[in-house]
């Protein structure tokens, strides 16, 4: 239990500590947390001395003095409390806008292996949901717990100082109070713990389903999956209405202890005013005294497992944040242009311990030469465009760049360099000419159009309204699959890469569209070095080069011709399947 106390505290100080920045506006809440105690328990107090010592005596002069005084720390009270709520809130804000763009910001800069093994709702819950609960901490959390904390001794304080009998019958039902507040406390906490992983889980499937609705369609499969959500569904739900409970029992707990409390001090005290042992003040403020008591005790509780809920986020936060499986950038080299020379060294790589996906892989690209890449599905292909890009780091081996090894160059620079347009367009909500450009300044709409030209991809591009203004939805839903393939072309040349990659870029394209990108290919291929991986063997029968791969393992490397002489090649094999009839 100590542990778990030491863990809590350490962590609230990691979240307090994401506040240093704004440390003003900190110690504004702060200072206003510790005023407004004394200035919310004098009010009670000064209805007291008006009754003893102005109306009983009939002093109206003095009556009036007190209620100018009554209403100015009313006045007072109210302003304060509301800046105190804005500010909080305002500081609050701060941090989570602070908070989300570490996240975002870490995350991008994750391996790939990061993302293949996350759920991307998971992260969205990270980015979105818990850090909104990490404002809580700052809003709902330590901030007016310690004034709520404060509130109390002062209003026990005072009350003393009013009365010490009428505060001893007050205090007389307290033990009770806190039980229940320690019960509630520790079952709401559990609850909401359930809360947040079934939100968790249901931002997972929702993104999950929703992004793959037309496979969901295509297989019919929409009353399965609804099943699989009422499930998920039902249990947030359930858990939910949990934590709802213990508050349907608190609070009226609460005002059960309240009322019971005000009923001793009632019936006590008036014996009291009888004896001339409680004055008459003292039993007017008294109901007022009871509720700034209680209403802070009930709020404490309720506040303590917002804050517990807030650095149980938190601690999914911060393991976010910690999880430093991203690639290092500790290169320094880089320069205008990279010639384009690529060595691949005795490379292997395994997405998994002792399950390899490259061994031992060698082999060379000359400037300017282009090199295709054959293979079964799962032999590779698309690992080594990755291990190039830096995506992931080899297992064994180097890979060098114009003598270099890659590891060496700064990451920045390095990927700068390199274009590559993948089988799968990813393209953002947004115009064609933002999609192509990736929101770079830099590049003008001249350039972009010449790129365009270049390619064939000016001709759709023109036809479409608003021409480079148009604007693509997300995914690039309002686009064919061509179209889309012809924008990633542009958007991989406006950047006039040294190194050209097309990982399986024409296998989604009709017959007349590659014919288009072919041609582009060919004249962009003469000014840089070119990496093709394709299906289709017609895409790379022109390289200098062609390597297959099977299983991980280079079985053959050379010219399209010399590779059809192999007798009883996988090259030939696969030439054979596509190009010879049966």
């Amino acid at each position: 239990m100590s542990g778990k106390k030491a863990l809590d505290l350490s962590l609230l100080g990691r979240v307090l500590a994401i506040a240093r920045p704004f440390k003003g506006v900190f110690i504004t809440c702060i200072a206003l947390a510790i005023l407004l105690a004394p200035i919310s328990t004098i009010r009670p107090y000064i209805i007291s001395r008006m009754v003893d010592d102005h109306i009983v005596v009939g002093d109206i002069a003095g009556l009036k003095f007190l209620a100018i005084v009554f209403i100015v720390v009313v006045l007072i009270n109210v302003c304060m409390r509301y800046y105190f709520i804005y500010i909080s809130a305002y500081l609050g804000q701060l941090v989570i806008k602070t908070m989300r763009m570490r996240v975002f910001n870490h995350v991008v800069k994750m391996k790939l292996s990061f993302l293949d093994k996350t759920p991307i709702g998971t992260s969205t819950t990270r980015t979105i949901n818990d850090i909104e609960s990490i404002n809580n901490v700052f809003t709902q959390g330590v901030i007016t717990m310690l004034a709520d904390i404060l509130t109390i001794f002062a209003v026990i304080g005072v009350m003393f100082f009013t009365s010490w009998r009428l505060t001893l019958i007050s205090l007389a039902t307290l033990p009770f109070l806190i039980i229940a507040s320690y019960i509630f406390k520790e079952k709401v906490k559990e609850s909401f713990q359930r809360v947040r992983s079934k939100v968790s889980a249901m931002n997972a499937f929702l993104q999950e389903r929703i992004s793959g609705m037309p496979i969901v369609q295509i297989f019919n499969a929409e009353e399965k999956e609804m099943k699989k959500f009422k499930k998920i569904n039902g249990d947030y739900k359930q858990a939910y209405l949990d934590s709802i409970f213990y508050y349907a029992v608190f609070f009226p707990v609460v005002e059960l202890i309240s009322s019971v409390t005000l009923a001793l001090m009632v019936w006590i005290g008036a014996r009291g005013y009888f004896n001339d042992t409680v004055t008459l003040g003292a039993l007017i403020s008294f109901p007022i005294f009871i509720n700034l008591l209680f209403r802070p005790i009930r709020l404490v509780a309720d506040k303590f497992n917002t804050l517990q809920m807030g650095l149980v986020a938190a601690e999914r936060v911060f393991k976010l944040i910690d999880n430093d499986d991203k690639i290092r950038n500790t290169g320094s080299v880089s320069s205008e242009k990279l010639k384009g020379d690529i060595i691949f060294k005795e490379v292997s790589f395994s997405y998994e311990p002792d399950n390899p996906v490259l061994k031992n892989i060698t082999f060379t690209v000359k400037d300017g030469d282009t090199l295709g890449i054959v293979g079964s599905t799962g032999s590779g292909k698309t690992t080594i465009i990755n291990l190039l890009n830096r995506f992931y780091e080899v297992t064994d081996g180097t890979i060098c760049i114009d003598n270099v090894d890659i590891k060496k160059y700064d990451l920045d620079f390095l990927r700068r360099r390199i274009s590559l347009v993948l089988q799968d367009v990813f393209l953002f909500d947004g115009t064609v000419a933002d999609n192509i450009r990736l929101m770079d300044p830099s590049i003008s709409l001249e350039k972009i159009e010449a790129s365009a030209k270049v390619l064939g991809a000016d001709k759709f591009i023109n036809n479409l309204p608003g021409r480079y203004d148009y604007h693509i939805t997300e995914r690039g839903g309002n686009l064919s699959v061509g179209q889309r393939q012809l924008i990633s072309f542009v958007r991989a040349l406006v950047f006039d890469p040294d190194i050209l990659i097309l990982d399986e870029a024409t296998s989604s394209i009709d017959t007349e569209t590659e014919a288009i990108i072919q041609y582009a290919i060919e004249k962009l291929i003469e000014k840089r070095t070119s990496i093709i991986i394709a299906h289709r063997l017609s895409t790379i029968r022109h390289s200098d080069n062609i390597l297959v791969l099977d299983k991980g393992h280079l079985v053959e490397l050379g010219p399209h011709e010399e590779l059809l002489n192999i007798e009883n090649g996988l090259y030939k094999e696969l030439h054979d399947m596509q190009f010879v009839e049966s």
